[in-house]
């Protein structure tokens, strides 16, 4: 696409799951790629991110998928404040049809490899990771990646779960289009 609007390279922004998209594409055609803004980036499960997963994977076929989203929704978004990211997730998820959850899973359990590659291999990219403070299940990992990676930065928002560009878009914009605008320079 960029190749036919003739677009050297471009910003790239994703969110949750979509960040190891950005990443691979960083990876397979980093020419593309000028910098990635990550919000709530996923770039490794934890153990609780691992059991919720593989209860997912074991329970897919027997509960109802809508029951295994708000369980997790819940799981991952705890907190009062989180409410409207939680409604959000459970209300994008009801687009899915059950094959398509099963899907959701399959590629959940996939990933770890290629996280793992990720954590261990820098790259030559700029990196934003935007993360809400609250975020018990990604943040810790992202802290151990930034300080690894000499090209990565980390920005975390207060009051903030998992879906921080949800929660405060004023802020998570603001970090984003400052970093865009630095990499511009």
């Amino acid at each position: 696409m960029l190749d036919h609007n003739n677009i050297p390279s471009a910003h790239f922004v994703g969110i949750s799951l979509g960040t190891i998209l950005i990443r691979n594409i960083a990876e397979i055609a980093p020419q593309y790629v000028s910098s990635m803004v990550l919000g709530g980036a996923v770039t490794r499960f934890n153990t609780r991110s691992n059991t919720l997963v593989y209860l997912g994977n074991t329970f897919k076929h027997f509960l109802p998928y809508m029951w295994l989203y708000r369980l997790f929704a819940f799981i991952m978004m705890p907190k009062k404040r989180h409410k409207e990211s939680r409604l959000l997730f459970v209300r994008e998820a009801k687009r899915l049809c059950q094959k398509e959850f099963i899907k959701w899973f399959k590629l959940a359990m996939d990933v770890n490899p290629l996280m793992q590659y990720f954590k261990e291999k820098d790259i030559d990219i700029p990196i934003l990771y935007i993360m809400g403070k609250e975020d018990h299940m990604f943040l810790g990992p992202v802290k151990e990646m930034v300080k690894r990676h000499k090209n990565s930065v980390l920005q975390t928002i207060h009051h903030c779960g998992h879906v921080c560009n949800v929660e405060r878009p004023d802020l998570f914009n603001q970090h984003s289009l400052a970093f865009i605008a630095q990499q511009n320079r």
